[in-house]
């Protein structure tokens, strides 16, 4: 049978850009079909934008510790309706890229909502087309619970897109999101409590790194409840909102923001068309080549469920591109020591295991850490500490993992990962010799175990 495509792709968010591209580069025929904005949730409302707030949100810090080094430049002013307006240009600026990217890829671009009509037919804007296999990247989508009064929160949908900047904000999760908006509003001025129903925000991340945040975080100011769940929001008559906790205690706030979780973005797809399953969490099924049970249907990126970061659908976006038409270079992607990064201020940077994972898996360890106030901030009244921790095998002295709480944290964990993803031990880290004066220099200076 002769397709219009030999690849469809649903969604031009990272991962399907990605696979769109690089298939057209071998020769494929590939259509792109998206109905919201170029670029997906990160360059549109998630890691983009919410890097520029975070930006914007450490400035406060940056002109209050200028002061130590001889600089007087007056009380600072922030307006929020600037930030939002240079944030949209620079957004419109990077959707114009996604645009040429695919169209001078050679890749048929078609604007508006695309359903699976059966396993090799797509209907967009009332026209069908088929094609051999279709690819779905439709990405994930901000959910709030079914709580009374849950039309009166935001997501971070919203956040990027408010009017003016709260006086008062009400950040409800324990995930980076919720952390990195509550640096952001507080940052930015706003009094700022966060609510998370569990004992201590980021589960999944190192203990010492978790702790060492929420100490960090309190030192700025944020109000950090834990053990509290948000039962109800009540609107008052001046507009002001009311969050009632199941402890029965009201939180009054003007912004209620909530970062507790996402779900797949498979609204009115037309899956039910196709063989393709759904996990128990409703992520789409797929086997280690990204293939649904459907044959002709793949799918990749944060509808999967899998490890939803951006660098992390590119690769799978590769994959599948490499698999399909040019075989002799595909390769697996590779789901162990992926890096990431949290954008709190001040920053997580991570790789590897963390410390309960390493003796879950029942490697004897030796931990490596150093708690310090980093140089910038020795000329100023800030108590600001960093974290850095190395988790050592202590039979093959292999690193399992690098940890970081500080400035510029993603920045130095990147180069870290490559050490770790080429298999470094604590000797490798030892006999390098560092860079200094630099908080990166400690990493490879860290001398003496510390007490487990």
């Amino acid at each position: 049978m002769a397709f219009d495509f030999d690849l469809f792709v649903i969604g031009a968010g990272s991962g399907g850009v990605r696979a769109a591209r690089f298939a057209a580069g071998f020769g494929a025929r590939v259509a792109v079909a998206e109905s919201r904005y170029l670029g997906g949730t990160c360059v549109n409302v998630g890691c983009v934008p919410k890097k520029l707030l975070v930006y914007g949100a450490h400035f406060s810090e940056d002109f209050e510790q200028a002061r130590g080094f001889g600089w007087n430049a007056g009380e600072p002013a922030f307006d929020w309706p600037t930030l939002i307006a240079n944030k949209n240009r620079e957004i419109e600026r990077l959707n114009g890229i996604y645009r040429n990217l695919l169209v001078n890829s050679g890749v048929t671009l078609l604007e508006g909502h695309a359903r699976i009509q059966d396993p090799h037919t797509v209907e967009v804007n009332g026209k069908t087309y088929s094609a051999a296999h279709i690819l779905v990247a439709t990405g994930g989508w901000p959910q709030v619970p079914d709580i009374p009064g849950k039309e009166h929160a935001i997501t971070s949908n919203e956040a990027f897109f408010l009017e003016a900047l709260p006086r008062r904000v009400l950040v409800v999760g324990g995930g980076y999101i919720a952390v990195e908006f509550a640096s952001i509003f507080n940052g930015m001025g706003a009094q700022t409590v966060q609510a998370y129903r569990g004992p201590l925000f980021l589960r999944g991340f190192d203990q010492g790194v978790r702790e060492h945040l929420r100490d960090e975080l309190e030192k700025k100011g944020v109000d950090l409840r834990f053990n509290a769940e948000v039962a109800r929001i009540d609107k008052r008559a001046d507009g002001t909102l009311a969050a009632t906790l199941k402890d029965g205690s009201v939180i009054e706030t003007d912004c209620v923001f909530y970062a507790t979780g996402r779900r797949p973005m498979l609204d009115n797809l037309g899956l039910e068309n196709t063989a393709v399953r759904l996990k128990d969490d409703g992520f789409i099924q797929v086997d280690d080549e990204y293939r649904t049970a459907e044959p002709s249907i793949l799918a990749i990126g944060d509808v999967i469920g899998r490890v939803p970061l951006t660098p992390v659908a590119l690769a799978e976006g590769m994959a599948v591109a490499r698999r399909l038409f040019r075989p002799e270079e595909y390769r697996k992607v590779d789901y162990q020591l992926i890096p990431t990064a949290v954008f709190s201020l001040p920053n997580i940077g991570t790789v590897g295991m963390t410390t309960e994972e390493a003796r879950a898996a029942g490697h004897r360890i030796k931990l490596f850490e150093s708690r310090f106030r980093p140089m910038k901030l020795t000329l100023t009244e800030s108590q600001e500490k960093t974290l850095m921790k190395l988790i050592v095998d202590a039979d093959t002295d292999r690193v399992l993992g690098v940890h970081m709480v500080g400035p510029d944290a993603g920045e130095i964990i990147q180069g870290i990962a490559v050490a770790l993803k080429a298999g470094a031990t604590k000797q490798v880290f030892d006999e390098t010799i560092g860079i200094h004066p630099t908080a990166a220099e400690e990493f490879v200076t860290l001398r003496t175990p510390v007490a487990q």
